[in-house]
């Protein structure tokens, strides 16, 4: 079963790709209302997730859902290209991201080793 914390990560980032597609499409002063709401939910569940896991892990999944989903909402919203070039950083982004979640298991598992 997934932890607590990691449902506040996937929770974070989906509530930052909803609030980016509403700043595509709002056309008057009163959709930005939930707009900020979804912004404020954002941040909440982003802060109730760095509590208790690494803040750069979390950040970089924040940041790279963030790209990857304003990229590909782009394309099947709004009519955008993904070009050869945004495909590439995408892999970079996603390798970033992974390379920085195994760089804290290994960090965890060697403060545990340390405090035995």
């Amino acid at each position: 079963m997934m932890k607590k914390e990691w449902l506040y990560v996937a929770a974070t980032s989906f509530f930052e790709l909803v609030w980016i597609f509403g700043f595509n499409v709002a056309s008057v002063w009163w959709h930005w209302i939930p707009i900020v709401l979804f912004i404020f939910v954002d941040f909440h569940f982003l802060s109730k997730a760095c509590e208790t896991l690494p803040t750069g892990t979390v950040y970089a999944i924040f940041a790279a859902v963030g790209t990857i989903g304003t990229a590909l909402m782009d394309v099947f919203f709004f009519g955008q290209t993904l070009s050869g070039g945004k495909i590439f950083f995408i892999i970079i982004l996603v390798t970033g991201v992974i390379g920085l979640k195994l760089a804290d298991g290994h960090d965890e598992k060697m403060a545990a080793e340390g405090s035995r």
